[in-house]
C-alpha cells in the first residue's frame, strides 16, 4: 500500500524502548499526532512522536519513570519531567541514538481517550494503543482552535473517513470541550483546489 511512503520504521527503535518502559511501569498511554495518521486518513510525515499518558500513574512511578528513561538512552531534564506530570503538562525526551523527539502529554487532552485506545500494528510486530479516530478529530479542533490552519483539513478528513457512530462521538467530543460551533464552521469549508 502507499504507507511505504510514511518512514514510520525510522522511528521504531525509539518507539520500542518508550513503549516497553512504559509498560513495564504500568503507566496507561496511547499514541496521537502524526504517528497515528498511518491508522487513519492519509500517511503524514512526522518529526516526532506525541504520547499521551495517564497523570496518576505517571505520578505513582514518576521517579522510576525518570531513573529508567535516562538509562534507556533518552537525554532529559528531570526537573522539566516533574514539573510537567504535577501540572499536567508536556515534556520532551530525544533519544540519544536516533536523535528523535518524544513529546509526553502528562494528562488527556480529551476527557476519557485513554478509555477509547484502539490497539493498531503500526508496525510489523509492535501493536501499540493509538488515540481513537474521534478524540484524533477532537484533538485536532483544540488545535485549530489554537490557530492551527492545517489542522481544518485534517478534521474534514477524520471526520469524512469516520463511520457515522464515530461522526456522532466527534460531535459529542466536540461539544463536551466547548467547540461544537468551531466543528460547524470547520465541516462546513470546503478545501482548497489542489494545485
Amino acid at each position: 500500500g502507499s504507507s511505504t511512503m510514511f518512514p514510520i520504521e525510522d522511528f521504531r527503535n525509539t518507539l520500542e524502548k518508550i513503549v516497553a518502559l512504559l509498560r513495564q511501569l504500568e503507566i496507561r498511554f496511547h499514541l496521537t499526532g502524526g504517528v497515528t495518521a498511518v491508522a487513519y486518513s492519509e500517511p503524514r510525515l512526522t518529526q516526532d512522536i506525541d504520547i499521551v499518558v495517564d497523570q496518576s500513574a505517571m505520578s505513582e512511578r514518576l521517579e522510576e519513570f525518570v531513573s529508567e528513561v535516562r538509562a534507556a538512552g533518552f537525554l532529559t531534564d528531570d526537573e522539566s519531567i516533574r514539573s510537567a506530570v504535577r501540572r499536567g503538562g508536556l515534556f520532551q525526551l530525544i533519544d540519544e541514538v536516533e536523535t528523535l523527539k518524544v513529546d509526553l502529554y502528562a494528562r488527556e487532552m480529551i476527557p476519557g481517550e485513554l478509555n477509547r485506545s484502539i490497539h493498531v500494528e503500526i508496525l510489523t510486530g509492535l501493536s501499540v494503543p493509538i488515540c481513537s479516530l474521534s478524540d484524533a478529530a477532537a484533538s485536532k479542533l483544540m488545535w485549530v482552535h489554537k490557530g492551527s490552519h492545517k489542522g481544518r483539513r485534517d478534521v474534514r478528513r477524520l471526520y469524512d473517513h469516520a463511520t457515522p457512530g464515530q461522526q456522532q462521538l466527534i460531535r459529542q467530543l466536540a461539544e463536551e470541550i466547548g467547540l461544537a460551533d468551531l466543528l460547524q464552521t470547520v465541516l462546513s469549508e470546503s478545501d482548497e483546489p489542489m494545485e
